[in-house]
């Protein structure tokens, strides 16, 4: 497991200021949710932190220590909001997930020690399998391309590539606001099962504070680029402190009150 910290980030494009000053902690083994409005520079955040996006100001720790600013093998993986785009459409999903399988296999309790060098042709096949079937992939589609896969299901591909990189730390980007309201919850059910069963911190952003009130511990709140307000999920929904927060929490819809009709 693996604590994030984001000290004093800032990201500037030339001379448009994305994200300004941003202090945040995503505790070992917690989910964090970063919410905001479109535009408020939530998206930019998790960029910057796998180095996606131009860290002008302040620094990036996994565990205290600070973060190349180059993408590739990181303790910490993005999952982007649009499955459509993510994968590679002329690999097959089980090559995708392979790609991103550390050179050399790691002991059982993936502490991160090398075990017995590099991954065999069959240990690799097994581990694709394994990490297909984790997410509710059937194994024998490894061989398929993602055109062939529905969008809840690319997004499903999507995280077992994420997770065959043994992060400590995951990022989901809007993950299911691509997808039908059919299969969000199934998704969103699949992330909360696999970060408790796995311990990463989560990092999960998103525009829906229902979503958010579902699957997080903390809140932290984006406008314009700086963090507004932060706390335990809880007491940030119950006792919104800053205007932003309280107009997304006026954005989820309410059940209609139940009317009941008496008996003659």
């Amino acid at each position: 497991m693996s604590s994030l910290e984001l000290r004093g980030v800032g990201v500037r494009y030339g001379r448009f200021t994305a994200v300004e000053g941003v202090d945040l902690t995503v505790p070992d083994g917690s989910v964090t949710g970063l919410v905001g409005g479109s535009g408020s520079g939530k998206s930019t955040v998790g960029k910057a932190v796998v180095g996606l996006a131009p860290l002008t100001a302040g620094r990036i720790l996994v565990d205290g220590v600070g973060q190349p600013r180059r993408p590739g093998r990181t303790p910490v993986q993005l999952v982007f909001q649009n499955p459509y785009a993510s994968l590679d459409p002329r690999l097959s999903i089980g090559a995708a997930v392979a790609e991103a399988l550390p050179r050399t296999r790691l002991d059982p309790d993936n502490s991160g020690s090398s075990a017995a060098g590099r991954w065999t042709r069959a240990e690799r096949a097994a581990e694709v399998a394994r990490l297909l079937g984790l997410v509710g992939i059937d194994p024998a589609r490894a061989a398929q391309l993602p055109a062939a896969l529905s969008g809840g299901q690319r997004q499903r591909v999507a995280l077992a590539r994420a997770l065959a990189a043994r992060p400590g730390v995951l990022i989901a980007d809007e993950v299911t606001s691509a997808l039908d309201v059919s299969v969000q919850g199934a998704v969103l059910n699949l992330l909360r099962r696999l970060q408790r069963d796995l311990g990463f911190a989560l990092l999960f952003i998103s525009h829906d504070l229902a979503v958010v009130r579902y699957l997080c511990d903390q809140v932290a709140v984006l406008e314009s680029g700086r963090l507004v307000e932060c706390g335990p999920a809880a007491e940030v929904m119950a006792r919104p402190a800053h205007e932003t927060t309280r107009t997304l929490l006026s954005c989820i819809p309410a059940l209609p009150a139940r009317t009941v009709t008496e008996a003659p």
